[in-house]
């Protein structure tokens, strides 16, 4: 009789402790009860080549979560952001990934560049935990799985736009193109860029390869100053286009370059000087004297008070746009569990962000418009155009 009793005991105990799992024991559902906070993973490099991607994303988040807090939170918790720093390497970057997932964030806002946001989605997908970059713009990234978003302009929409404005309205006919070979973001811009020039008859007199963290360019540019073309398409990031630039102005080539965010940081003119003047770079967010008003101006506003009267580039804003996509959702879904908020995310229509409104398509891929094509005139970043997408 007693075995019976410690029997039906044991049975009642093991009901018990599969009922608490159901309930939201889970270790895929992170947050998704109890806890005083929501955790948001930030995943970029705050050190290494790629450095400054990840600082300003990191501050944009920051700065949202710090004005979610301060108008009560989302469903009645605080937001906390649990920093990470790969150091701008992808085997790192996969490690910092993991232990955000061990210290049950809800979300991660990152990378802000392709190769590293692939990475850390072959991790997320299967962990079921939602990962946003404010950054990656290459091909390849959502498809990885129903938890990975993005809310960045695509280089896809992108890339033909800018090509066009260079053809029609700068008269550019032949270019010279460089890739980092080996580097994701650059080897997807260049396949981007070469139907596009093709499209709008721009012929590629010339390729160059280059890897990332090079430094000396002499032999590339020595064969391109045999060549006659009115610009330089560079698809890679903004230490090499620095110093590239230099060895061409070394060399006496007067061309200027052109790319895509990739090139977008202070570093691009503080290493290249004078050699990147005139140097064009596009990006979906850009401070725009003549275009800017309501949330968006409150957060350039709010980011100058906070930088030295700096300006916010697109990474930080995408970083803010990030963290009040999630909350929103959250909010919608009446939930922080990511198998519950990513139902909510994916259908993201008109969201009214500082960096313009996004809607999600059937992808679950960011519809973003205008592109901002800046200038590096005098040391600094200026809004040269803005191109209408369809």
């Amino acid at each position: 009789m007693r075995k019976r009793i410690y029997l039906f005991a044991l049975v009642a105990l093991l009901a018990v402790a599969l009922l608490a799992v159901g309930c939201g024991g889970s270790k895929d559902a992170p947050n998704a009860a109890g806890g005083d906070t929501i955790k948001i993973g930030f995943l970029g490099g705050k050190t290494g080549a790629h450095a400054h991607y990840g600082i300003e994303t990191l501050k944009g988040m920051q700065m949202a979560v710090e004005d979610i807090n301060k108008a009560g939170g989302v469903l009645g918790k605080k937001l906390e952001i649990v920093e990470g720093d790969h150091g701008s390497n992808s085997s790192e970057a996969a490690n910092v990934t993991q232990k955000m997932i061990t210290q049950k964030v809800s979300a991660i806002v990152g990378d802000p560049t392709t190769g590293i946001t692939k990475t850390a989605a072959q991790i997320c997908q299967p962990a079921k935990v939602v990962l946003l970059s404010a950054g990656a713009v290459g091909t390849g990234v959502v498809e990885i799985g129903d938890y990975i978003y993005r809310d960045t302009l695509l280089d896809a929409v992108a890339a033909p736009a800018v090509t066009k404005y260079l053809t029609e309205e700068l008269g550019w006919k032949k270019v010279a193109l460089v890739t980092t070979t080996g580097l994701s973001y650059s080897e997807s811009l260049t396949a981007i860029f070469k139907p596009a020039l093709a499209k709008y008859g721009v012929e590629i007199v010339a390729e160059q390869s280059i890897m990332e963290k090079d430094t000396n360019f002499s032999a590339q540019v020595t064969s391109l100053s045999q060549k006659s073309f009115d610009g330089v398409i560079f698809t890679g990031y903004y230490n090499e286009g620095a110093l590239f630039m230099k060895e061409m102005r070394k060399q006496g080539l007067n061309q200027v370059m052109a790319g895509g965010d990739g090139l977008l940081g202070k570093e691009l003119y503080e290493l290249g000087d004078k050699a990147v003047e005139g140097s064009m770079v596009y990006a979906g967010f850009a401070v725009d004297p003549k275009n800017t008003a309501g949330i968006t101006k409150e957060f350039i506003e709010k980011y100058q008070a906070q930088n030295n009267n700096n300006k916010p580039d697109m990474f930080a804003a995408q970083g803010y746009d990030a963290v009040l996509m999630l909350a929103e959702a959250m909010k919608k879904a009446n939930s922080s569990d990511p198998a519950v908020f990513k139902e909510a995310l994916a259908k993201t229509k008109d969201f009214k962000g500082v960096t313009g409104t996004i809607t999600f398509d059937a992808n679950r891929e960011p519809i973003k418009s205008p592109v901002y094509l800046q200038e590096v005139k005098d040391s600094q970043f200026i809004v040269k155009t803005v191109i209408p997408t369809a």
